[in-house]
C-alpha cells in the first residue's frame, strides 16, 4: 500500500475514533485505552506521541551517566521531534527518488545488529519487548537509518565533486599530521534570510556563546539544547578532523587556539556558528601500507531460467574433471566460460585484492595454492572454478593516502551541503508541531550577567 495513503488512512482513523470518543459516556470512557495522540503532521503523514516517547527513551538512556547535560524535557521533546521530522522528510524524499530497502537488506542489517551485540535475532527481539519496543517498530528504525544513509550517498554522488588539485593541496597542507577533536553549535538561518530573521539568528547565538563563556552551560548541554546542527543531540561533537576536512576559514582559526577554547560567533552558509576545539592530536601514518594482491584466472558457468543451479553444478563438475584429466586451464576457459569479460583472455583476472570479486570468490582465492585449481564454488554470478597464478605484496601507501585525501574532501563537502539541504527540505515541508508546539526558546544570555 502507498505510504502516503496508508498515514491519511490513521488520519482519518484518528479522527473517527476520537468523534466516537466524545460520544461515549465517561464511566465507558474509563475503561478504553487511551489514543495515540498526534505529536507532529509531515505533509500527508504523521508522528505519533508513542514514536517521540521511544525517540526520547533513547536518548535520555545515552546520557545516563551525564542527566545533567540534557535540557528540560520539553526542550527535549522538540529537539528530538525536530528530528524526527528531519528523518521523516527524507525518507519521503528517498521514495520519491526511487531509494528502495529489501526485505532482504532489512534482514541482514538486522542479524549484524544483533552480531554486535552478541546475541541472537531472537534474542534481540525479546530484549526490545522488555524494553517496550516492538520487533516491527525496530525494524523501521532500521530501514528509515539505512534509507536516510542512501539518499545521504546520493546526494553526495550527484551534487559533490573533488578534484586532483584539491587533493594534491590537502596532502601538501597535510605536512605536520595534526587532527583536531570539535564541537560546534549551529543557529541556522534559511536562504534569502531576511535582515530580521538575521537579527534573530544572530541574538540567539550571542545568547548561547554568553552562556558558555560564564559556565553557566557546558557546550555539549548547549549544543542539546540550542543547536540546529543534525548532531545536536551528541553534543555538537564532530569527532576527529584533519585539516582538509575542516573548511578553510575555521582551519586558520585553529592554528592559533588551544583545547578547550571556543570561538565564534562565525557566520557561514547555514548560518551562525561556535565552534569548540576539544584536543588536538598527531595523526601522522608514517609507516607504509601494503595489500596482498592475488592473480588468478577462472572459469564461470551462470544460473539463469534456461540454466537452474543444478545444471550448472553439473557443468561446472564435468569442466572441473577435464582439467583434473590434463586440459588447459586457458583453453577451457576461452572455449567454456560464461564470464564475457575474461572469456577471451582465458578467465584471466589480473592482479587484484582477496575480496574484489566478493567473499566467496576471496575466500577460495587465499585457500588456493599458486597454481592449483580450486573446487567448484558457488557466487551470485552462477558456479566458479579458479586457477590461482600467483600472489604479492604490493605498497599503496601513496594511492591510499590519496583516496583517504579524497574520501575526506568529499565527507567535508557533504556535510556542508547537506545540512543546507536538509533546511531546505523542512522549510518546504508542511510540518504542525502537536507537541510544544510555537515553544522557540531562544537564551536570555544576551543580557549581561547580574553583577557585571
Amino acid at each position: 500500500m502507498n505510504p502516503m495513503k496508508t498515514m491519511t488512512i490513521r488520519l482519518l482513523l484518528a479522527g473517527v475514533l476520537a468523534a466516537l470518543m466524545a460520544s461515549t459516556p465517561v464511566a465507558a470512557q474509563n475503561n478504553l485505552q487511551p489514543l495515540d495522540r498526534i505529536a507532529a503532521v509531515v505533509n500527508e503523514e504523521v508522528i505519533l506521541q508513542s514514536e517521540l516517547d521511544r525517540a526520547v527513551k533513547n536518548v535520555t538512556a545515552q546520557y545516563a551517566n551525564q542527566p545533567g547535560q540534557l535540557p528540560p524535557r520539553e526542550v527535549l521533546e522538540r529537539q528530538v521531534l525536530e528530528r524526527l521530522v528531519l528523518v521523516r522528510l527524507q525518507v519521503s524524499r528517498a521514495a520519491e527518488t526511487g531509494i528502495r530497502v529489501s526485505d532482504d537488506e532489512l534482514n541482514n542489517a538486522v542479524a549484524a545488529v544483533a552480531q554486535q551485540n552478541n546475541v541472537t535475532v531472537d534474542a534481540l527481539r525479546q530484549r526490545l519487548a522488555a524494553e517496550g519496543m516492538s520487533f516491527s517498530d525496530f525494524r523501521n528504525s532500521i530501514r528509515d537509518e539505512i534509507t536516510v544513509q542512501r539518499l545521504r550517498q546520493s546526494f553526495g554522488q550527484n551534487r559533490v565533486q573533488v578534484s586532483e588539485a584539491e587533493i594534491d593541496a590537502a596532502i601538501a597542507a597535510q605536512a605536520n599530521n595534526t587532527q583536531y577533536h570539535l564541537a560546534h553549535i549551529l543557529v541556522g538561518l534559511p536562504d534569502g534570510a531576511t535582515a530580521e530573521q538575521i537579527a534573530t539568528g544572530q541574538k540567539k547565538i550571542e545568547g548561547v556563546k554568553g552562556l558558555v563563556d560564564r559556565n553557566e552551560l557546558d557546550f555539549s548541554a548547549a549544543a542539546v539544547r540550542y543547536s540546529d546542527s543534525p548532531n545536536a543531540l551528541e553534543g555538537g561533537d564532530l569527532g576527529w578532523r584533519s585539516v582538509d576536512e575542516i573548511p578553510g576559514a575555521f582551519a586558520q582559526m585553529l592554528k592559533s587556539m588551544t583545547p578547550g577554547q571556543v570561538v565564534g560567533p562565525i557566520r557561514g552558509p547555514s548560518g551562525f556558528q561556535l565552534l569548540k576545539l576539544v584536543e588536538v592530536r598527531d595523526g601522522s601514518q608514517a609507516a607504509a601500507k601494503t595489500v596482498t594482491e592475488y592473480h588468478a584466472r577462472h572459469i564461470l558457468v551462470r544460473v539463469t531460467p534456461v540454466q537452474d543451479a543444478a545444471a550448472a553444478k553439473a557443468k561446472i563438475d564435468t569442466l572441473r574433471a577435464r582439467i583434473a584429466g590434463g586440459a588447459d586451464f586457458v583453453a577451457v576457459a576461452k572455449e567454456s566460460s560464461e564470464d564475457a569479460n575474461s572469456k577471451g583472455e582465458g578467465g584471466d583476472l589480473g592482479w587484484f585484492e582477496a575480496n574484489a570479486f566478493g567473499p566467496a570468490f576471496g575466500k577460495e582465492v587465499t585457500a588456493t595454492a599458486d597454481g592449483a585449481v580450486s573446487a567448484p564454488f558457488r557466487t551470485e554470478a552462477g558456479w566458479h572454478i579458479l586457477q590461482r597464478v600467483g600472489q604479492r605484496q604490493t605498497d599503496v601507501t601513496s594511492s591510499t593516502q590519496r583516496a583517504q585525501v579524497r574520501e575526506t574532501i568529499f565527507r567535508r563537502k557533504v556535510e556542508d551541503e547537506y545540512t543546507r539541504y536538509l533546511q531546505e527540505l523542512r522549510g518546504d515541508a508542511f510540518v504542525d508541531l502537536r507537541n510544544g508546539k510555537g515553544d522557540d526558546e531562544t537564551p536570555a544570555a544576551a543580557a549581561p550577567a547580574s553583577g557585571s
